[in-house]
């Protein structure tokens, strides 16, 4: 086991004192110990490229967090900006290891996990696995080098391997937005009448659509649940409303939305009349941690209507739901439901299972 302060404490021992990254399950009490000098971004090549001007300005090696998922998002810029032969370029990066062998996880993360010191190889990032404080001595060892011969290194924490020395007391983010988003998915699905395809974002969403689904069987909708591949739920519901003659909604959070924006642009202008885009939105990585999405001061209506959709709709509460979503299921897309939704989430959520299964019957519908 190791704990959060003492890989703090060794960072700025080696005087590592920014931080920048996407929040992660494994290391969701991270950025909460992070009390200056720290962004939470959206995307972890971002992060990179956010931590490279960092070292610009300052000659101080940045460090940059991430679930081994984001790699695949952060392997552009490692290469093509901050690499050895490229800039040169230096950073800590802090990886939180999904599916490390012997663990049980997601299909998915096992996926990632099993590649994930393949990845780090082919990068050219040397790299420690930190799970005690033994440790630590070969972390600041990879500190040393990346310091010496100015590369990127990395850390992988395994999942329940670190936790905190105090419990951190945080509140939970309070933005005022009154529907229950469990609630919202149940309307959903009750007030569909026609033919339709839902594909739903990773976390929760999918969690309770596949629960509502399973509880209330509703055979004019085929799901498809996006476990992984978090920012690209608009991409592939575009892509499969590019042959549908249903009713294709997207169903996304503000984190993923923010990860790959630009894909938006590129639904409206080739999304069908039979598109539609939910934006379930609460300002937070709720699933992972609560951590903010740093959009509370976005305007989802004039962004909706820059991207051109043709309609913009807006849900702030459980009385005007049945409403506003009947008119938005009506209207002819691309069109863009936000709807501002509270943390949290009914006990004992579970996951979607057999995944194969759910890709065969939505492609048989």
């Amino acid at each position: 086991m190791i704990y959060i302060e003492d890989i703090i404490s060794t960072l700025n021992k080696k005087k590592i004192n920014f931080f920048t990254g996407v929040p992660d399950s494994i290391l969701k009490n991270l950025p909460f110990k992070l009390k200056k000098n720290h962004i939470s971004v959206n995307n972890e090549g971002t992060a990179i490229s956010l931590a490279a001007g960092y070292y610009l300005a300052t000659k101080k090696i940045p460090c940059v967090y991430m679930q081994n998922s984001g790699l695949g998002n952060a392997i552009n810029p490692l290469i093509s900006i901050t690499n050895k032969n490229v800039y040169s370029i230096p950073s800590v990066l802090i990886i939180g290891w999904r599916g490390s062998p012997n663990s049980k996880d997601e299909p998915q993360h096992q996926a990632k996990g099993k590649i994930t010191k393949d990845i780090l190889k082919l990068l050219g990032i040397k790299y420690c696995v930190i799970q005690n404080k033994k440790d630590l001595v070969k972390f600041e060892t990879l500190i040393e080098y990346s310091k010496k011969k100015l590369v990127n290194v990395a850390c992988l924490i395994e999942k329940s391997k670190i936790k905190t020395k105090k419990k951190i007391i945080h509140k939970k983010k309070v933005n005022n937005y009154k529907v229950f988003r469990y609630n919202f998915i149940k309307q959903l699905v009750s007030s569909i009448n026609i033919k339709s395809n839902i594909i739903s974002s990773t976390g929760y969403t999918s969690r309770e659509l596949d629960n509502i689904l399973s509880l209330k069987k509703n055979l004019k909708i085929s799901p498809f649940y996006m476990v992984g591949g978090m920012g690209h739920t608009a991409s592939l519901t575009l892509g499969v409303s590019l042959k549908s003659n249903k009713q294709n909604i997207c169903l996304d959070g503000d984190g993923s939305l923010l990860m790959h924006a630009g894909s938006l642009g590129v639904v409206t202008k080739f999304g069908r009349k039979k598109f539609k885009y939910i934006l379930l939105r609460n300002d937070s990585h709720e699933s992972v941690g609560d951590q903010t999405t740093n959009s509370e001061h976005i305007n989802y209506k004039m962004l909706s209507k820059s991207f051109g959709f043709q309609s913009y709709f807006l849900i702030t509460n459980e009385f005007n739901l049945k409403g506003v979503l009947k008119k938005f299921i009506n209207t002819s897309g691309p069109a863009f439901l936000e709807v501002r939704i509270k943390s949290g989430s009914i006990n004992n959520l579970g996951r979607p299972k057999n995944l194969k299964l759910v890709k065969k019957n939505f492609m048989l519908k």
